[in-house]
């Protein structure tokens, strides 16, 4: 099983960080401003996704009216609220990798006519994948597309059914769709309780919304060309999968257990969505009071809590660049940036030069320079610029190092240099990949060889894990500066 899927996770753990890190303030403001203004595309280069598709192409392979259709949807996709609904596994929240998923579908614009021309996103897979990015394309059901791309959308995770998880106009019907505007049935119903045979085989927990499956499977039933009181399968994680009928009356939600077809095509029955199967994890998160409207995304907020006060995105506190202190010798000293580099400020330049001679002598160094020397190899802010990096916030990883070390610092060899070094690999594994220059191969059908948050869950071997070191000759041999050069032309 490549990853697991983050509806089996502790919620109250998992979401929180993912919430945190990864969709950041600036990456929400930047692209939507950019779709404000009508400019889409730049909303998508802000969101980190890659546009795959050509509108003029479009128009001539399809015609112009099908080409209107797909640049209207287009000018009010919100990038940065697809980034926050769309599927994630455990343990780290990253997006869910290899996945083909479908926005909207426009019925007999293909090339016979007949059949449906899909505009998806796509992620890569997780050997491949470096920064989070998400393609943008359209997909007629042709197959001459480079191998490795996942081409064919996933019907499990399809989102032209629920346009509120990503359609600017149709964001405030999250408010509805999610069961917010009524009491919640948030704890699932009764398990093993009632004539309803199926109620047991529920996973544990509060994630099912029962509650709205029959109102979601006649949606989909609806769109599949069938009756709405129909036959349709839910899939629960781990194997498990439900074969279920619209039944008005019947029990406590209307539906009840049909047999599945002898003939083995229970994987033909409509599947109803996974962002109809479980309750929304925001709406939970508030209700339980772990999160408030302000960490949430502002149209997330704006339908989960109407009428909140008007506030920006949730900011952390940033104490970048203020003195700390260090016990040194008996007395508190502090250190801070200077000239843009992190120094102690409470020792004067001849006592410094005098320990960094003693130090490259074997020697044991000043407290100060100690802690100097630490925060430059493994940081207390080393899981946040990991967590940054894992979910593609390059830029504010490097902003909080360098409000750590300074604009100039030079990093040297320890657990933080690893990882921004790590990213910089990965990234030019993406690009090769999106070149069509990188397959998999021997050893990459094992995400947790390539993919730094999968790769923690196994508990393998990581640079992060050395030892730390005091910077002697050979480690100060090649220093590096902290800036955006070091991701994209590592040495």
């Amino acid at each position: 099983m490549l990853t697991a899927n983050a509806n089996g996770d502790t919620h109250h753990s998992f979401w929180p960080r993912v919430r945190e890190y990864a969709v950041p303030p600036s990456m929400i403001e930047a692209a939507s401003a950019r779709r404000r203004a009508g400019d889409w595309a730049g909303a998508c280069a802000a969101a980190g996704y890659e546009v795959d598709l050509d509108l003029r192409a479009a128009a001539r392979a399809h015609g112009r009216e099908f080409a209107s259709l797909v640049r209207a949807d287009l000018r009010h996709l919100a990038p940065d609220l697809l980034r926050w609904h769309f599927p994630r596994v455990a343990p780290d929240g990253l997006l869910r990798p290899g996945l083909t998923s479908t926005l909207a579908r426009y019925p007999g614009a293909g090339r016979d006519g007949v059949s449906p021309v899909h505009l998806v996103v796509r992620t890569a897979p997780a050997w491949a994948d470096a920064g989070q990015r998400i393609s943008l394309a359209l997909w007629d059901g042709s197959a001459g597309l480079p191998a490795g791309r996942h081409p064919r959308p996933d019907r499990r995770f399809r989102l032209d059914l629920h346009r509120h998880l990503w359609d600017a106009r149709a964001a405030g019907d999250l408010r509805g769709q999610s069961g917010a505007d009524r009491e919640s049935t948030a704890g699932g119903p009764p398990r093993g309780e009632g004539p309803d045979p199926w109620r047991p085989l529920l996973p544990p927990g509060p994630r099912c919304a029962v509650d709205r499956w029959a109102a979601e499977a006649e949606i989909l039933l609806r769109a599949e060309g069938r009756p709405a009181t129909g036959t349709f399968g839910v899939r629960l994680g781990g194997g498990r999968r439900l074969v279920l009928e619209i039944h008005p009356g019947e029990g406590e939600f209307g539906l009840r257990p049909a047999p599945a077809p002898a003939d083995g095509s229970a994987a033909a029955l409509p599947l109803l969505p996974d962002a109809a199967t479980w309750h929304l994890p925001d709406l939970e998160l508030l209700r339980a009071g772990v999160i408030g409207p302000d960490h949430l995304h502002p149209l997330v907020a704006d339908a989960l809590a109407p009428g909140r006060p008007a506030a920006g995105p949730y900011r952390p506190s940033d104490p970048a660049g203020q003195p700390r202190t260090v016990e040194c010798r008996g007395a508190l000293h502090r250190i801070g940036l200077v000239d843009g580099v992190l120094a102690p400020l409470d020792h004067d330049p001849a006592e410094i030069r005098r320990e960094e001679l003693l130090v490259a002598l074997t020697g044991t160094p000043l407290p100060c320079l100690r802690a100097i020397d630490e925060a430059h190899r493994r940081p207390d802010c080393l899981t946040g610029v990991r967590e940054r990096l894992d979910h593609g916030d390059t830029a504010g990883a490097l902003a909080v190092v360098e409000g750590l070390l300074g604009p100039a610092a030079l990093l040297r060899d320890g657990a933080l240099r690893d990882e921004l070094e790590a990213a910089a690999r990965q990234r030019i594994t993406y690009g090769l990949y999106r070149a069509g220059l990188a397959l998999p191969g021997p050893g990459r059908d094992r995400p947790d060889r390539h993919c730094p948050g999968l790769r923690r869950s196994h508990g393998r071997s990581h640079p992060r894990h050395a030892t730390t070191r005091w910077p002697g000759r050979a480690a100060s041999a090649r220093p590096r500066t902290p800036s955006s050069s070091l991701l994209r032309t590592p040495r």
